[in-house]
C-alpha cells in the first residue's frame, strides 16, 4: 500500500505513522516547578542526540507541564522506564492538573538530583540529570511551526544501579527498558538481546 500524508488516506483503523517509527525509547522526565511542585511524565518522543557533549531530547506535543518546568527552571531529569516499572510509567501519564505530584500518584519515590534541582525516580535503574540547552519549535514544509516543542538538555550527572552492572557494563537483559511501539503496544527491550559486530574496513 501507499498513501500521501497530505490526504492521510491510509484506510486503516488507526494512523500507522507512530507504529512505523518504532520502537521508541521512553524518556521519563522529572521536573520541579517554581512553586516547588514535582512533575513526572513519560515521553515516547525521546532520544540521545549526541555523545560529545552528552545531549538528550524529548518532544512535548503542546505546552505540557514538563516543558513549562524545564523552561522555567533550566533543568530536568530522565529516568529509565524499565519493565518492572511499566505500570508506574503508565500511571504517571495521567492527564492531571498542574501541581499534582505524579510521583505520589504512581506510587514512586522522588529523589532529588545531586547536580540539578529536579527529581528523578529513585526506583529506576538509571537516571540522567540534565541542564537545558535549547528549546526548538520545528517547522513543516509550509514554514508553519509544529505544535511540538523539542527540549534539549546536556547530561551533567548519571545514576546507575549496581543491580544492572555485569562484567563492567550495563546488562540490558537486566535493565529491560520498555519502548513504545505505537497504538497501545510496548516492547521490552531486554527480552531478546543479541550482539552484532559492526563491519570494519
Amino acid at each position: 500500500m501507499f498513501y500521501r500524508t497530505d490526504t492521510n488516506d491510509h484506510g486503516m483503523a488507526h494512523d500507522p505513522f507512530k507504529a512505523i517509527v518504532a520502537p521508541r525509547p521512553i524518556g521519563w522526565i522529572g521536573t520541579k516547578g517554581r512553586d516547588g511542585s514535582l512533575n513526572l511524565s513519560p515521553y515516547s518522543f525521546f532520544n540521545i542526540v549526541s555523545d560529545s557533549p552528552k545531549l538528550v531530547m524529548f518532544s512535548s506535543s503542546g505546552r505540557k507541564h514538563s516543558l513549562r518546568n524545564a523552561e522555567e527552571a533550566g533543568v530536568f531529569t530522565a529516568s529509565l522506564a524499565s519493565r518492572h516499572l511499566a505500570d508506574h510509567v503508565n500511571a504517571s501519564s495521567a492527564p492531571v492538573d498542574y501541581g499534582v505530584n505524579e510521583f505520589e500518584l504512581a506510587g514512586l519515590t522522588a529523589a532529588m538530583g545531586q547536580v540539578v534541582d529536579a527529581p528523578y525516580v529513585a526506583e529506576a535503574y538509571t537516571a540522567l540529570e540534565c541542564r537545558l540547552t535549547e528549546i526548538i519549535q520545528p517547522k513543516g514544509l509550509d514554514g508553519e511551526k509544529a505544535q511540538s516543542f523539542m527540549v534539549f538538555g546536556e547530561v551533567v550527572g548519571i545514576h546507575i544501579s549496581e543491580e544492572i552492572i555485569r562484567d563492567g557494563r550495563i546488562a540490558m537483559d537486566l535493565a529491560r527498558p520498555i519502548a513504545r511501539m505505537g497504538y497501545m503496544d510496548y516492547a521490552d527491550g531486554g527480552s531478546d538481546v543479541f550482539q552484532i559486530k559492526r563491519p570494519t574496513r
